[in-house]
């Protein structure tokens, strides 16, 4: 499905982020891996497989790292076709709490972060007229924060907007800007619940079970397809039916 497609995966060496990076590498896609550390590491136990993978350390919140990565791939691939921006971070505090630096930090790797990594990649796609763009956002951009502070449900919403923004104006070039909003996954920010959270939050899910991170990158691999070339600007529940809108 995504045989000699070039992708970017930020926030991929575990989790949501390093399963969406096996679901394109399975379906023929080279991808890169970006995280602070680990990325190295699950590359190459995806290249032990006979996927075609390369791990890439870089700190998103960084425009020059960010842009130099990118260019050393373009250099050498000649291209990015899809960029999934995944990489995310989540506080805890409740409003009342909620220092200054806390709320600046998760602005800034969850909306600066992938103003970074678009802003690195779109030149090229605009030039080729072809590009996927993915954004992993969260049920609480839509709905807001119950347990997370603030910032993150806040930051999350400034990425669905920040999607279709995209959209708009970038579908002149034949670029897709889509993104996922999921809930309930087992990641380590749902492993971080009392088991009273997880009872309750699965009791609120129609299909009463948690979601795991191949449910995220089978979504993701049909949203960044061709098969999905008729939609842009799209902020998919993948919740359980949770939240239903």
């Amino acid at each position: 499905m995504l045989k000699g497609k070039v992708a970017i995966i930020t926030g991929a060496a575990r989790g949501i982020g390093k399963a969406i990076a096996m679901e394109f590498a399975k379906n023929g896609a080279t991808v890169y891996l970006f995280d602070l550390k680990g990325a190295e590491d699950t590359a190459e136990a995806l290249s032990k497989e006979g996927l075609k993978a390369c791990g890439v350390s870089v700190n998103i919140t960084d425009p020059d790292a960010v842009h130099a990565a990118v260019d050393h791939i373009i250099k050498k691939e000649g291209k990015v076709d899809i960029l999934v921006n995944n990489a995310g971070i989540i506080a805890r505090d409740a409003f009342v709490d909620l220092s200054y630096k806390t709320w600046t930090s998760v602005m800034d790797v969850n909306v600066n972060g992938n103003y970074n990594l678009c802003k690195a990649v779109v030149p090229g796609m605009i030039e080729r007229r072809y590009g996927k763009i993915l954004n992993i956002s969260s049920i609480a951009g839509k709905m807001g924060d119950l347990t997370a502070a603030a910032c993150y449900g806040t930051s999350k919403g400034a990425i669905n907007a920040f999607t279709k923004s995209l959209a708009r104006q970038l579908a002149p070039y034949g670029i897709n800007s889509n993104a996922i909003a999921p809930h309930a996954i087992e990641t380590d920010m749902s492993a971080q619940w009392s088991a009273e959270k997880r009872a309750s939050v699965i009791a609120g899910i129609p299909l009463q079970k948690m979601g795991t991170p191949e449910d995220v990158a089978k979504a993701s691999l049909f949203l960044v397809s061709d098969d999905a070339s008729f939609i842009t600007g799209e902020v998919l529940n993948l919740n359980g039916g949770a939240l239903m809108d």
